[in-house]
């Protein structure tokens, strides 16, 4: 009889198991197209409002809305994790932010290199065709790669060393086929300067690799949520946003105003990228590492085809053949490794959210035990996710 009592049981778990199998399929194929549609929109709209005629929103004032709108996510976040309890959600803020203040004050060397990143990666865009952009950009993963072995002493597996190479290849042969001038978009304004824009992206790439090690670094040590460590993040950009804001368009801010040549167009951006990381948190759980190198290798194809008809950019065989190395190094790195025993630097960062965990308990409701590990490894991967979006912006 007991065995009789179980056999339904089985069958609804088999025909569950295998609904859920066909949801995660679905929900996989969802994530590669949320992740494309982040990862070329954000370049292509930004290379959109920079390139129009007209008068032109300051860049750095663009930086610190995103860094507003940022914190403000964070904070709400913050208070719904603290379920509504503003005294308690005052104390927290307090005892994280000024009674361990050596501690925010760590996130200062980061935070100033993110702000340095987000300013020059707008310069360069501003001043290179996005699909060049987007080829070029690619380099953190090299320069990512390299920090993590020097700094945290990871290693890599023959295949992402072998794919670093073939990245680096294929952005020289990009670099050298635009220099010899066979390869230009056109230009729609008389101030892009494509030398400009190539040294922004190369030191973009640098800073972007350094900073998310040493932001690595520090979240190793530390027991303090992911969603704090981006609010102490984001005071310390405000600051250094405002900062570089004055001393850039100080005087012209002054005249014109902080939200001069702000359109629905500028505002559909700095929504994007405030945002748009958050999207991609929620639906990381479904995507892997080999689905997140895929989808970055299609942006790439992407945006050079939209680049075409938007902005008239010609693709030829020299291009073809260094974005092709670049789409193959991306997906090759992002292969798990033989050894599964060796951490890989494609998947750091994900253990930074175990000290965050009991505090995600604050967003499960009292359901069955199967519900509620099931929301909670939710919430557990859209935090890693949210932090590894701050540690990088486009592409």
């Amino acid at each position: 009889m007991a065995a009789g009592r179980e056999s339904p049981n089985r069958s609804e778990d088999k025909t569950s198991s295998h609904r859920q199998n066909e949801v995660n399929r679905k929900l996989k194929y969802i994530s590669l197209a949320i992740l494309v549609i982040q990862n070329a929109s954000l370049i292509l709209s930004i290379r959109y409002v920079r390139t129009l005629p007209g008068d032109h929103f300051f860049t750095t004032s663009a930086v610190v809305m995103a860094e507003v709108l940022k914190v403000l996510t964070c904070l709400v976040i913050i208070l719904i994790q603290q379920r509504g309890n503003v005294k308690n959600f005052a104390m927290l803020l307090y005892n994280s932010i000024f009674v361990q203040y050596l501690d925010t004050l760590k996130l200062a060397v980061p935070s100033l290199i993110y702000t340095l990143q987000n300013n020059l990666q707008y310069v360069a865009i501003s001043n290179l065709p996005a699909a060049t952009f987007q080829v070029t950009y690619q380099l953190k993963i090299l320069t990512t790669a390299l920090f993590s072995v020097l700094m945290l002493r990871k290693s890599l597996s023959k295949i992402q060393w072998i794919s670093l190479v073939l990245l680096f290849a294929g952005v020289a042969i990009v670099q050298v086929e635009q220099e010899s001038g066979k390869q230009k978009e056109t230009l729609t304004s008389p101030n892009q300067n494509y030398f400009k824009g190539l040294v922004s992206v190369v030191i973009s790439c640098l800073s972007s690799g350094f900073a998310g090690v040493y932001f690595e670094k520090i979240l190793k040590g530390s027991s303090a949520s992911v969603w704090i460590r981006n609010v102490q993040l984001g005071i310390f950009g405000i600051l250094l946003g405002l900062l570089g804001l004055w001393w850039s368009d100080g005087a012209a801010i002054a005249e014109k105003g902080f939200l001069f040549g702000y359109t629905s167009l500028v505002w559909g951006v700095i929504f994007n990228q405030a945002f748009g990381g958050l999207l991609v948190a929620v639906v990381v759980k479904y995507a892997d590492n080999i689905l997140k190198g895929f989808a970055t290798s299609f942006s790439i194809i992407v945006s050079t085809i939209t680049s075409v008809y938007l902005f008239g950019f010609h693709v030829d065989l020299m291009f073809t053949l260094g974005a092709g190395l670049v789409i193959g190094a991306v997906y090759m790195y992002s292969l798990p490794k033989p050894n599964t025993g060796v951490s890989s630097i494609s998947t750091t960062s994900s253990e930074h959210s175990k000290g965050g965990d009991s505090e995600l308990e604050a967003f499960l409701p009292k359901h069955s035990n199967k519900k509620k590990a099931f929301l909670g490894h939710m919430l557990t991967s859209t935090t890693t996710g949210y932090q590894k979006w701050f540690c990088t912006m486009p592409g």
